[in-house]
Order: structure tokens, then C-alpha cells, then sequence
């Protein structure tokens, strides 16, 4: 609270995670965002306050976002930091002067193409999709990155594309 009494603004802190929910297949999850038609995700967003852990931010966005308890899945830290630049149109959520975001990539194995449960306000749109074409279909190069890794991570061999 301010000295008036009145609420000060609450802006998003500059840390996030990606988490890239998958199956042992290499399909991928992604969701179209609702006020962005056309953009194509991964589970995205910021920690709640600056000392949340970062996977307790992974397993509350991926529930937020896909109705998904990561608790039964298996979760992995890929230890990866992607710094970007923060989108202008968004910077109104953050406190003056932030330009730059730090997001912590994450992979999360589960047993087969669940269900999805999406936030109408977010997302309009979900796809299971074998990881290249997913890569294919990102907006963001750092998410479109992390599936193009995910065979490494899960240390499988990746097959060549098909012609």
C-alpha cells in the first residue's frame, strides 16, 4: 500500500518458465493464445514472487493452462535460461524500465495425449503434434528451440524429417 492507502500496481517479475509438455512419442502440446490467433505455445509464465521456485511455477502454470497436474507426471529442469527481449505491447505489465525477460525451460513427460483443459481467456486452441511439425508452428524461437532439443533431452535418436 502506498502512503494514501491505496494499492500500488503488482507487475509481473521478469522470470519465467517454458514447459514443454510431451509424450515418450516426441508429440507436443501447443496452444493457441486467445488474443493472439495464429500464435502457437508451449505452457509459458512468470514466477508469482521472486523467491517461488521454479518448478513450483512449472507445475502451477502447466495446471492454470492445461488442467494438468505435472505432480503425476515426470517433470525435468532442462537447466536452460533463455534472456529475451520483452514484446513493447506487453511492458505495461512490468515495472518501468524492464525490457528483458529471463525464462527457464522445462520438459514434462506425460503417459500419452491427455486431455487439455484450456483457460478461454488464454488459450483458444490445442494440438498434439509430433515435435518437428510443433517446432514448425511456435511464434516464439525460444520454444520453437527447446522442442527442437527434445530428443536430446530425452536421449533418443531423432529421425531425419521425411521428405
Amino acid at each position: 500500500m502506498s502512503a494514501s492507502g491505496a494499492a500500488l500496481p503488482r507487475y509481473k517479475i521478469p522470470v519465467s518458465v517454458l514447459v514443454v509438455i510431451h509424450t515418450p512419442a516426441l508429440e507436443v502440446l501447443l496452444m493457441e493464445r486467445a488474443p493472439a490467433p495464429g500464435y502457437w505455445q508451449s505452457v509459458t509464465g512468470s514466477v508469482d514472487r521472486e523467491d517461488e521456485p521454479l518448478a513450483e511455477t512449472a507445475v502451477r502454470e502447466v495446471l492454470e493452462e492445461t488442467g494438468i497436474d505435472a505432480t503425476r507426471h515426470r517433470l525435468l529442469d532442462w537447466h536452460i535460461e533463455n534472456r529475451f527481449e520483452i514484446y513493447r505491447n506487453w511492458r505495461a505489465r512490468y515495472a518501468p524500465g524492464v525490457t528483458h525477460n529471463v525464462e527457464h525451460v522445462f520438459g514434462l513427460t506425460v503417459s500419452g495425449s491427455l486431455l487439455v483443459r484450456l483457460d478461454p481467456r488464454e488459450h483458444s486452441a490445442f494440438v498434439w503434434l509430433p515435435w518437428r511439425e510443433a517446432a514448425d508452428k511456435c511464434f516464439s524461437w525460444s520454444n520453437r528451440d527447446a522442442i527442437l532439443m527434445l530428443p536430446a533431452h530425452l536421449g533418443v535418436a531423432a529421425s531425419p524429417p521425411t521428405p
